[in-house]
């Protein structure tokens, strides 16, 4: 099997050379998608492969994306992979949250053990590598956070120079940090992600920077091996539902691709449901599939929640993800602020942890299971997008009490774990402890 083509999602079908620097068909202005010729080889035996595989120390087999390749053979050589062997990402399962939202279990794809601490390296991997496929020197994105942290570490790691723009005084510390520390240059725009997209979209085809976006269809390709991940770890045994958070839907696009490939080659013989859950003040996508019939979709231009990783009003994979949600009988639905945060805390209380982000997934799924659209017994499998410590200030500022919603409003700490100041006082200290305090 290889890749010769980019093609478009939309109804147009263009294609174009897979070694063109092109994130959207100038015919219709649709998404991009690699294509394959052929098909993978026998699945029993590439399943057997990639077991093989896990016990190897070389790098790109060690990679828990690359150990995958045949399923992406975009590019010429390996000598182009940038890896820092990402992926190898473990499912966790949390007793209290399955209690929390009345289900039988709960198992949590923790894709927060990446290298840069989130699912972005599964994608960038990919991305950096079809940059040095192409001879590019300078790699751009635009980020709230986690992308940003990502694309300076393996841009750094091949050697390229990584630029990076995010919203000024809309970004996770903790995110920015590790930007930083990755030798990024860092732009603070005084704009929303949405409006400094297309204003780096127009600077890289000006300049000649690679942008590592979600439009880029290799950022895609790389994050479908999320979900081969998972179902490898599973046994190919396709759980009832995959919930996921929603923001930019570059991951829904992504996995709903792998969805069918694996489908149409083979190896499981029925998709997943797939449930996506936006933040209440940020949830276009929600309001779109959630309209009447022949709505058209509207950007959110005044995207609000604290969940800064999916504070995304105008999603660019958005057909790509009505696509698999229609595909996968899936459904879209949204979380609060109060929510979410009561939801991280819950993934916390199980020794797990996320970002906030990533906890709308198990506050969607507590609603989903009210209404008794995701039954007790279904196995489902939540994705957290990133590690607990990429945003510590929430997670003090709610256990404190301190946490406000962007329109000022207190979050309460429903399952907060308040500090104790105590004195220095072994009497007082001892008496606390013998009463549970």
């Amino acid at each position: 099997m290889h890749a010769d083509l980019l093609c478009c999602n939309e109804a147009c079908a263009a294609h174009y050379p897979i070694t063109e620097v092109i994130y959207n068909c100038p015919a219709c202005g649709g998404l991009l998608e690699a294509h394959y010729q052929g098909d993978p080889g026998n699945p029993w035996d590439l399943t057997g492969i990639w077991r093989q595989r896990r016990m190897s120390n070389e790098p790109i087999e060690s990679s828990g994306v690359w150990r995958y390749r045949e399923l992406f053979p975009f590019l010429d050589s390996p000598a182009h992979i940038v890896t820092l062997r990402e992926g190898n990402t473990p499912l966790l399962k949390g007793a209290r949250a399955a209690e929390y939202a009345d289900l039988e279990s709960v198992t949590f794809k923790h894709q927060g053990f990446n290298p840069t601490g989130s699912f972005k390296d599964n994608g960038m991997t990919a991305g950096a590598s079809q940059a040095m496929r192409l001879g590019m020197k300078r790699v751009a994105c635009v980020s709230t956070g986690n992308t940003s942290a990502s694309m300076a570490a393996y841009a750094s790691a091949a050697g390229l120079d990584p630029y990076i723009f995010i919203p000024n005084g809309n970004i996770a510390y903790g995110k920015l940090a590790q930007a930083l520390e990755y030798g990024a240059k860092t732009f603070q725009v005084d704009a929303n992600f949405d409006q400094i997209l297309a204003l780096v979209r127009v600077l890289s085809e000006k300049l000649g920077i690679y942008l590592l976006n979600s439009v880029n269809p290799f950022r895609i390709e790389g994050q479908k091996s999320i979900m081969i991940e998972m179902l490898d770890q599973l046994d190919w045994v396709v759980p009832d539902w995959v919930v996921l958070p929603g923001g930019n839907l570059g991951n829904v696009s992504a996995l709903g691709k792998a969805l069918r490939e694996l489908k149409q080659w083979g190896f499981i013989d029925h998709l997943p449901r797939i449930a996506v859950v936006q933040a209440a003040g940020s949830s276009p996508f929600y309001c779109y599939m959630n309209a009447p019939e022949g709505a058209a979709f509207v950007p959110d231009t005044h995207p609000e929640t604290l969940a800064t990783a999916i504070k995304i009003g105008d999603p660019v994979s958005w057909p790509k993800a009505e696509r698999v949600i229609r595909e996968t009988n899936g459904v879209v639905e949204f979380a609060t602020e109060q929510e979410i945060a009561d939801a991280k805390a819950i993934i916390g209380a199980c020794g797990i942890g996320c970002e906030p982000a990533s906890a709308a997934t198990l506050a969607g799924i507590k609603k989903l299971r009210a209404r008794n659209v995701i039954t007790k017994s279904d196995r489902v499998v939540a994705v957290l997008t990133g590690n607990v410590l990429k945003d510590p200030d929430y997670i003090y500022r709610y256990h404190t009490g301190q946490l406000k919603a962007p329109d000022d409003i207190p979050i309460a700490p429903n399952f907060g774990n308040r500090p104790v100041v105590v004195a220095n006082d072994f009497d007082q200290i001892a008496a606390m402890l013998e009463h549970g305090r």
